[in-house]
């Protein structure tokens, strides 16, 4: 019964936190970002130069480049990798048109200097990033390039999408022949970044367990099919009674760590976990061995 209810329990929340953290990302990016003219990075930085170029509104123009990205997504991935990316696209694509709707390009603090506006919306919208992401979901975009590539290619595109965004928001002059707007632009992206961390708790991007059960066979079997991912069963021996002992070793992305948590609760919940920072892995899954200089 108690199994069953943390079933339902987990993914409500889930998508509770995800509806909870776009909110707040709509809210931040409507009443601090866009309404002082400033471009962000990823999908919503394109929106928002669709925006000053043509007037469409960003809940138009996001809504529908997400549609075409999820079409090509759910051949590649299947239905059930993209679950939590739409919700995540749907709540997002809603709040965008709420908040259009509520400040009508106004934004919410009248300030002549931008700049603490900008911090304000960075905050607000890392914040909200980073409870999406702790949820396991995503906000489409750029997040569903990145897993289309990694499908097919173990590579590190993590500079890549850096210098895609430091290209969204430098094309801001086109339209604003401001460089202010420029350096605030790649301000936003700093802090954003920085709250979505703390609100992850993740300054590295990966995490190793150790765990102690008796139902070793079942949680590993549960990790390998149920997670998709990998691990390794070491002999082990106590150091007090003499008895042998199985020791799960599992390392995984940062952001999968709550449902790893909760896998192992709902098959032992008397098991003994260790969870430590790796700063780097490299191999398959992970950052490629070619990375490596």
């Amino acid at each position: 019964m108690k199994d069953s209810l943390l079933k339902v329990y987990y993914p409500v929340k889930d998508y509770l936190l995800i509806i909870l953290g776009t909110a707040l990302y709509g809210f931040g990016y409507n009443a601090f970002i866009l309404s002082n003219e400033i471009v962000t990075g990823g999908l919503s930085g394109i929106c928002g130069l669709i925006f000053f170029a043509t007037k469409l509104p960003v809940s138009v123009s996001y809504f529908a480049i997400n549609v075409v990205l999820l079409g090509i997504a759910f051949k590649i991935l299947g239905f059930k990798f993209l679950i939590k990316t739409i919700l995540g696209v749907a709540s997002l694509s809603f709040w965008f048109w709420f908040f259009e709707l509520v400040f009508a390009g106004q934004p919410l603090m009248q300030l002549q200097e931008v700049f603490m506006s900008v911090i304000i919306g960075a905050m607000i919208c890392g914040s909200g990033l980073g409870l999406v992401f702790y949820a396991g979901g995503s906000t489409g975009g750029t997040d569903i390039i990145v897993a289309i590539i990694n499908k097919y290619k173990n590579i590190s595109i993590g500079m890549g999408m850096v210098l895609l965004d430091f290209l969204i928001v430098s094309s801001s002059y086109f339209l604003f022949a401001n460089v202010d707007k420029i350096v605030l632009g790649l301000i936003e992206m700093g802090v954003n970044s920085y709250m979505l961390d703390r609100v992850m708790n993740a300054n590295t991007q990966s995490v190793q367990f150790m765990i102690f059960s008796r139902k070793y066979d079942e949680i590993a079997d549960a990790i390998i099919h149920r997670l998709q991912r990998g691990c390794t069963i070491l002999e082990g021996e106590g150091g007090y009674s003499h008895k042998p002992i199985k020791v799960i070793v599992l390392v995984a992305r940062n952001r999968e760590r709550t449902n790893i948590f909760r896998l192992i609760k709902m098959i032992d919940s008397q098991a003994f976990i260790s969870q430590s920072t790796v700063r780097g892995v490299y191999g398959e899954g992970f950052e490629s061995l070619k990375s490596l200089k």
